[in-house]
């Protein structure tokens, strides 16, 4: 199974994996399509009060999309099929509060679910980076979803270095990205004890108060993302051209 989902109804938490290490949780196609279906479920489960989304392993929380997916694109530079863009509970109108237990790697598209959830809990192993740049890619959609939780200029930063720079788990601590540090492997007890004392609080008001928190952002946040499917369409290289790029471009990277 490449996502497993695990109902606790002792402490009303359901804990999300994606559930393939050995590719560093690469998301699959299939893998999508369930997140969307899940995060839908969940609406309608009331017994899960509050969520957990966490990759298997240790080596990372996910690396985006698994480079292997076809995706064919429409022709018009007016409109991009995006296979991510449904993975997250926002966008399936779900909001019940959902805590992200990061461990190892997190980059690229794994942003679309760091970028949904509450708030982040990581393991001091834990990085953070986007390599879109570095293979001719546009961070778009990646880079939306981390301006709304980092400061400007560390995700300007983040999203420009590509592959050469990795945001440590204690800087993404320090920055606000990440609100929890714990020991390496202690990220998921960590964020299942935060979720189950919020499972316990009375339904309505907690997510009354998610709500109220996106609604601050919301408005903006939606008009940067109707644009992004465009500067996508219109900045990156061909597929070829990326897959050249990322066969060659394997030098070294620093931790910050």
């Amino acid at each position: 199974m490449s996502l497993t989902v695990v109902r606790d109804k002792e402490t009303g938490v359901a804990t999300v994996t994606l559930d393939r290490a050995d590719k560093h949780n690469a998301i699959t196609l299939d893998m999508a399509r369930r997140l969307t279906e899940t995060w839908q479920d969940f609406r309608y489960d009331d017994e899960v009060r509050a969520v957990v989304v966490t990759g298997a392993g240790t080596r990372a929380f996910c690396t985006g999309i698994d480079r292997s997916a076809v995706v064919p694109q429409p022709s018009s530079p007016y409109t991009i099929d995006d296979p991510l863009a449904a993975i997250g509970p926002k966008a399936n109108d779900l909001w019940k509060p959902v805590v992200a237990a990061v461990e190892g790697m997190a980059c690229g598209g794994a942003f679309y679910l760091l970028g949904e959830a509450e708030f982040l809990v990581a393991g001091e192993g834990a990085t953070f980076f986007d390599p879109h740049t570095t293979y001719g890619m546009v961070s778009a959609f990646e880079t939306i979803h981390m301006a709304q939780r980092m400061p400007f200029g560390e995700v300007a930063r983040m999203a420009l270095m590509g592959t050469a720079e990795r945001i440590s788990a204690r800087r993404a601590y320090e920055t606000g990205l990440v609100s929890e540090l714990t020991e390496a492997g202690g990220a998921l007890d960590a964020a299942r004890r935060a979720a189950a004392v919020i499972a316990a609080y009375p339904t309505a008001a907690v997510q009354g108060t998610v709500r109220a928190l996106w609604s601050a952002k919301e408005a903006a946040r939606a008009q940067a993302l109707a644009h992004a499917p465009h500067l996508v369409t219109l900045g990156n290289l061909p597929p070829e051209r990326q897959s050249d790029l990322f066969t060659r471009r394997t030098r070294g990277f620093r931790t910050r």
